[in-house]
């Protein structure tokens, strides 16, 4: 029976760590959140996955109830019984800078409490170069021991999207490398226990490191694509999601959907990971950059569809706004397009009340119910599908909201049919 140790128990780490206590491991998931480690500890968690029909709160309070996981906030304690160590630690990114202060906090940890014959694998999104050149350092000096030799190395790309993180942590192919032939079979072994899927083994840390940056950044490339598209479309007077649907009827064309922006924490920071290295070997990436404007312009544009559409002063409008998560179906909030349109609306002088019944997160503007975010909005903005958000129900919207000038739906998502939106009613603008 393999000892984990996995360090970061959000998006990733928890059902990572819970994966591989399903499959027989003794498992010990540290993380600096105190609240999050004591709710964990009695089975309560936000997070909207599940594996088998079995939520992960279900999953959750199994693996406890059997012994097999837990949650710490003390890394080094946790260290002393495991021999398997898992980095799930993001590398957060505000103002287009990489904060790379959390990931060598967590490294100083690990280094501190490595013992000889212990596997270390990083499964962070990183910069490129930065497992030899940042953490081995940092892991050998803070153990006195040396990679390759005393402990085993390696880095695996992270693939899981989320609401599908247990499926695919089985079932998607995955990529590793480590230090040194044998820090690379280690951590196969390892992986090999969750991973049904072929595991590629790169020549070095670098091209895994590299490819993973890229496979981000080329979904956020495809979806500026279409964006852009967009816009050229609404300035023809036809419709994008048409365009996109007769395009695809050609075998070797798969264009995305146009939405309102691109969140999460994975595809929006991608080019800023890839930048800094960039820079420093002194290639200029004006195609990836351009593409990242595209998506970050996105919430201004759909908040300026909202503005034209007031029969009233921005000053005098009240705007609702359904779905905060960053995707549909999601309780992830972290970037999410969702907030930039709320913020230009208020920034522009508009009331903004918003309802998502799976996002966690309080806000000022966040409501608690869909009647309360509708009540005397001059207008709806749909933005995130949801479970819990009758969308359908328009004569109750239409019921609840101003009279002033004629009610009004943006859908960033193609979801109502305009039929029956317009017979509601409504006038509705689609991306």
């Amino acid at each position: 029976m393999k000892k984990v140790c996995m360090f970061g128990l959000g998006f990733v780490g928890l059902p990572l760590a819970l994966s591989f206590a399903m499959r027989g491991c003794q498992v010990t998931g540290v993380d600096i959140d105190e609240k999050l480690v004591a709710d964990l500890n009695q089975g309560l968690t936000h997070h909207l996955e599940a594996y088998e029909g079995k939520g992960i709160q279900e999953i959750l309070r199994h693996q406890i109830d059997q012994g097999r996981f837990q949650a710490v906030t003390d890394g080094q304690a946790a260290m002393k019984a495991c021999d398997h160590i898992i980095v799930t630690i993001g590398i957060p990114v505000e103002s287009h800078k990489h904060d790379m202060r959390p990931l060598i906090e967590v490294c100083h940890t690990v280094g501190a409490g490595l013992k000889a014959g212990d596997l270390v694998l990083i499964r962070s999104t990183v910069i490129p170069g930065t497992t030899r050149d940042l953490i081995l350092p940092i892991l050998e000096k803070e153990s006195g021991l040396q990679a390759g030799i005393d402990f085993d190395l390696a880095y695996s790309s992270e693939r899981i999207a989320e609401g599908r993180a247990f499926h695919e942590f089985e079932h998607m192919p995955a990529a590793l490398a480590g230090i040194n032939p044998a820090s690379t079979q280690k951590a196969f072994d390892l992986m090999s226990i969750v991973t049904r899927a072929p595991i590629a083994q790169a020549s070095c840390m670098e091209v895994v490191e590299a490819s993973k940056v890229m496979e981000n950044i080329s979904r956020d490339v495809d979806i500026a694509m279409v964006n852009e598209f967009a816009r050229f479309c609404k300035a023809m007077g036809i419709d994008i999601f048409e365009v996109v649907a007769v395009a695809n009827t050609h075998q070797r064309v798969n264009l995305l959907n146009p939405g309102p922006g691109v969140g999460g924490y994975c595809l929006p920071n991608a080019l800023f990971y890839l930048l800094p290295k960039a820079d420093e070997i002194g290639v200029s990436l004006n195609l990836l950059s351009a593409a990242r404007q595209v998506n970050e312009e996105m919430p201004r544009y759909v908040a300026d569809l909202v503005l034209r559409n007031l029969k009233v002063a921005p000053s005098q409008a009240q705007i609702a706004v359904l779905g905060l998560a960053m995707k549909d179906y999601s309780n992830d909030d972290r970037m999410s397009p969702a907030l930039f349109v709320i913020e230009a609306l208020q920034n522009s002088g508009c009331t903004v009340k918003s309802f998502d019944p799976a996002v966690p997160s309080r806000y000022d503007f966040k409501v608690d119910s869909l009647e309360e975010a509708v009540k005397d909005a001059h207008g709806i903005v749909l933005l995130t599908l949801q479970h819990g958000i009758d969308f359908m129900n328009l004569d109750r919207l239409m019921e609840l909201m101003s009279k002033d000038g004629q009610p009004f739906i943006v859908d960033t998502k193609n979801f109502y049919d305009p039929q029956l939106v317009w017979e509601k009613g409504f006038r509705l603008e689609r991306l």
